[in-house]
């Protein structure tokens, strides 16, 4: 009998730490920010990259090691960028500050901001940067001027891009 309460105890054990890591594996935006996997197509994607680079899509996949992959598609080719990036909570409203430090196909530095939102079951990601380095001549929008504050606003908000959330 004894055996028998041991082994169920076990059980209860091994069952219980089984669903508190499937519990931490659920995404929060308020901890986890953009890590995860995004894409951006048709409307959602921004003006500027639509009437001057003839962007149709985005697929951007943001690790949890701070690295990057997005895949840009323009015209029918595929252009792919990576690198690393810092992600920080601002003290605005649900706001993040992100650092993009591109390795490839060149070396850029791109600053922005994003935020995370949830409608039904789905998230989606307001995302708003400018190459700063090297110097276009843009400034990167900021959480204290909000969306639309690409150079001092010059751009308004043809430079906002909209993502969804890929849920596997």
């Amino acid at each position: 009998m004894k055996k028998l309460i041991l082994i169920l105890f076990a059980f209860t054990i091994v069952i219980s730490s089984c669903k508190k890591s499937e519990e931490e594996d659920v995404y929060n935006p308020a901890e986890d920010g953009l890590a995860g996997e995004w894409q951006s197509s048709g409307s959602n994607v921004a003006v500027l990259l639509v009437t001057y680079f003839g962007v149709d899509s985005i697929y951007a996949n943001f690790a949890t090691n701070n690295t990057y992959l997005v895949e840009s598609f323009a015209e029918g080719a595929k252009t792919t960028y990576s690198g690393t990036y810092v992600q920080t909570k601002s003290t605005t409203g649900n706001i993040w500050k992100i650092v993009l430090n591109q390795s490839s196909p060149t070396a850029v530095t791109s600053e922005g901001i994003f935020e995370i939102t949830k409608t039904g079951e789905q998230y989606t990601m307001k995302y708003e940067v400018a190459q700063t380095t090297p110097s276009i001549g843009a400034t990167a929008p900021t959480p204290e001027a909000g969306f639309g504050s690409t150079s001092g606003g010059a751009l308004g908000t043809i430079n906002i891009q909209t993502f969804v959330q890929i849920v596997k």
